[in-house]
């Protein structure tokens, strides 16, 4: 029996529908400020898809296109008057920065009540102590979309492979908050194969093309899949196609529910992303949060 395809794409268009339902018991409309530096074409297509979805929400959108020359302290200011910003809610300086640009010395400056991206040490700090605050919006995602597929996660055995500070680490308390036992795994764990076999929610964050195996997984565990790689396409030489960290061809075949690349992980990052700035609007202007966005 094949694994179930947990999908992304219609958990995300749902959640977005509960932010702009969210949206409407408001006595007014959150504002999330967007910070582009450059013109890396990924980041001109992640921002684009940002704007389009916030003001599909009903909330408001400001843009802040930058050339790929500014000064790390004209960032560093722009910044700082967003934070200063009452009409502004959240704030996101989207990565990769250009080089030469020190990323840390951007994101340390957001306020962490607006930081809806849950990047700065203040974030991270709260999440470790357990105290309320913004999530990182990929790990929220993945442990959405573990819970709208098994339910109440208490006790199960969770592998977190890999141990980033932008997936892993924050997955790893995630799914802690939900009772999990939680294991992370990496390139230095002595059994790699036979601990991610062990689990029963196996999240893949490490970057590397299909890593993961079918040998490596339990039969009928839960694969979230955050990777996205691009490797050369075996039909169409010469182009590139998206695969994640697992090979899900033959990972499918013993897994429970897995999620595919592209289409899984990934269009739940907006959708969070949306729904922090809500979290963040109401926060700082003590307006209740609508129970709708609870999960």
């Amino acid at each position: 029996m094949k694994a179930s395809k947990i999908d992304g794409r219609i958990f995300a268009e749902n959640l977005r529908k509960k932010v702009r339902q969210a949206v409407t018991q408001l006595p007014d409309s959150p504002a999330l400020a967007v910070v582009l530096v450059g013109e890396d074409p990924a980041s001109q297509v992640y921002v684009a898809s940002k704007v389009k979805f916030t003001e599909e929400c009903g909330m408001n959108s400001l843009e802040y296109k930058l050339p790929a020359d500014t000064k790390e302290t004209e960032v560093v200011n722009l910044v700082k008057k967003l934070n200063e910003n009452d009409k502004v809610d959240g704030i996101l300086v989207q990565l990769p920065l250009p080089e030469g640009m020190n990323s840390d010395n951007v994101i340390k400056e957001i306020h962490p009540d607006k930081d809806v991206d849950g990047l700065t040490e203040a974030s991270a700090g709260r999440l470790s102590l357990g105290k309320s605050g913004l999530r990182p919006c990929t790990p929220t995602g993945c442990v959405m979309l573990a819970k709208d597929e098994l339910g109440d996660l208490s006790g199960k055995h969770c592998v977190v492979l890999g141990r980033s500070i932008l997936v892993g680490k924050p997955a790893a308390l995630l799914f802690l908050e939900q009772n999990c036992t939680v294991t992370i795994a990496h390139s230095r764990t002595k059994n790699l194969e036979a601990v991610c076999k062990s689990a029963d929610i196996l999240i893949a964050a490490v970057g590397r093309p299909q890593m993961v195996q079918a040998s490596w997984i339990k039969k009928g565990a839960c694969i979230i899949d955050v990777g996205i790689n691009r490797v050369p396409s075996v039909k169409r030489p010469g182009k590139t196609r998206l695969v994640g960290d697992v090979n899900y061809t033959t990972a499918k075949d013993v897994a429970g529910s897995i999620t595919p690349v592209p289409g899984g992980v990934g269009p739940m990052t907006i959708a969070c992303l949306l729904r922090n700035t809500v979290i963040a609007a109401c926060a700082r202007r003590n307006w209740e949060t609508p129970s709708i966005l609870n999960f």
